[in-house]
């Protein structure tokens, strides 16, 4: 059937509702980042523990992602989609009322299996729907809901913590996401390219084996996971850093560090417009060097040139993210789920395994350790990137052109 195209009605409303979908998912899933300090003062924990908080989300959304994609293959992207925005406020909404860190943590693992219908249903819904010539722009824009869903979260919660507590700033996050489902089961067009396929057990091995046999492919899933566990390290371990000496802000004023997310929101889009035009594997290089230029940026003692650092390392991050999603999306021409549920799962190992990590370099070497965890991952990753370049280049060039949509010329 006929893809959407850039410019219609439909298109408008596709792009608007995954992008409020992506906001409302990722400001649930990162709701306690900005807060782990007083997550650390309220159940007596060090920074390591708290980080859990992150961890055990971001680790069963990652196991989630691995029945997502077959589920949604089966029963329909939007229904898939629609549950998991539901429960992630009726789950956030009950976190807020937890008694002590072991109910809270086990209530932040079950949001993340919730949550996990989304990411990876929506990147195979516009990979379906979307016209392959406006992909690019369109996974910007979903990613984009990304950022700016991490900035909102984070600035509320971080704003809510320091005059009402802890509580008010994850159950405030709960309600928005509620109201946030509603809008999206009345926005999102239903599927018009989806094909549905028995749920079958049995296919879920094949298919991801399937999804792990292209080299390019598994390249892109470990930078997912270098690129993501660097970016949550970050982020993890700078409200500590910024609420210690010689700094001493507020949760607060933390909490509107987070609008740096505005510097992912910028490049989402537009290194993903950059891709349609130049290639994925150039571009996807660069902002992975980018990132890694932020991080070190980051080092200085001076507050501003830090926040500046940290604002490049978020624009190269969230480039990074835009290109290689949709390259999975374009590079998988069977098993789109489970392909992207193989991407998304590396992504939060990564946020998952690193992110605790890091804890323990911060509170061995404090922010200069962090960020050496850092560089080690981002270097790797861009060892990756060339090494993805390099077998895309090894395919024939119609082979090329149908799978990556050009990956390594510039669109027409």
């Amino acid at each position: 059937m006929t893809r959407i195209q850039q410019g219609t009605r439909e298109y408008r409303r596709v792009t608007l509702a995954l992008f409020f979908s992506a906001l409302s998912v990722y400001a649930s899933l990162y709701v306690t980042q900005p807060i782990l300090p007083l997550l650390s003062d309220a159940f007596d924990v060090s920074p390591a523990r708290a980080s859990l908080s992150v961890s055990v989300a971001t680790i069963s959304l990652a196991l989630s992602q691995v029945l997502a994609g077959p589920l949604a293959d089966s029963l329909g992207r939007k229904p898939i989609m629609t549950f998991s925005m539901l429960g992630s406020g009726v789950i956030g909404v009950a976190a807020a009322f937890s008694p002590s860190l072991g109910p809270f943590l086990f209530l932040r693992f079950l949001h993340g299996l919730v949550l996990a219908g989304l990411p990876a249903t929506a990147m195979a819904y516009l990979a379906e729907e979307i016209d392959v010539r406006h992909l690019g722009a369109a996974m910007g824009l979903y990613i984009a809901g990304n950022s700016v869903g991490g900035l909102s979260g984070r600035i509320i919660s971080g704003t809510f913590a320091d005059f009402w507590g802890w509580r008010a700033a994850v159950g405030s996050i709960g309600v928005l996401s509620l109201v946030a489902a509603v809008w999206f089961t009345r926005t999102l067009p239903p599927s018009r390219n989806f094909q549905a396929q028995p749920l079958q057990p049995k296919r879920l091995a094949p298919s991801l084996l399937h999804a792990l046999s292209d080299p390019l492919l598994r390249s892109i899933y470990l930078i997912a996971f270098m690129a993501m566990g660097s970016f949550v390290a970050l982020y993890n371990y700078v409200s500590y850093h910024l609420m210690a000496p010689p700094y001493e802000l507020s949760a607060a004023v933390v909490g509107w560090i987070f609008l740096l997310y505005l510097a992912g929101t910028f490049s989402s889009a537009f290194m993903g417009r950059l891709s349609d035009r130049y290639g994925r594997a150039p571009m996807l290089a660069l902002s992975l060097g980018i990132q890694l230029a932020g991080a070190i940026v980051s080092l200085s003692g001076a507050l501003l040139v830090k926040i500046v650092g940290i604002a490049v390392f978020t624009f190269g991050f969230f480039g990074a993210h835009s290109i290689a999603s949709g390259w999975v999306g374009q590079r998988a021409m069977q098993d789109k789920g489970a392909a992207s549920a193989l991407y998304l799962f590396t992504y939060y190992l990564g946020s998952s395994i690193a992110g605790t990590t890091a804890g323990l370099f911060w509170m061995r070497f404090g922010w200069s350790g962090v960020v050496s965890f850092i560089g080690c991952l981002l270097t790797g990753a861009l060892g990756l990137a060339a090494l993805a370049r390099r077998y895309a280049v090894r395919l024939p060039q119609d082979s090329r052109d149908a799978v990556t949509g050009a990956d390594e010329a510039p669109a027409p």
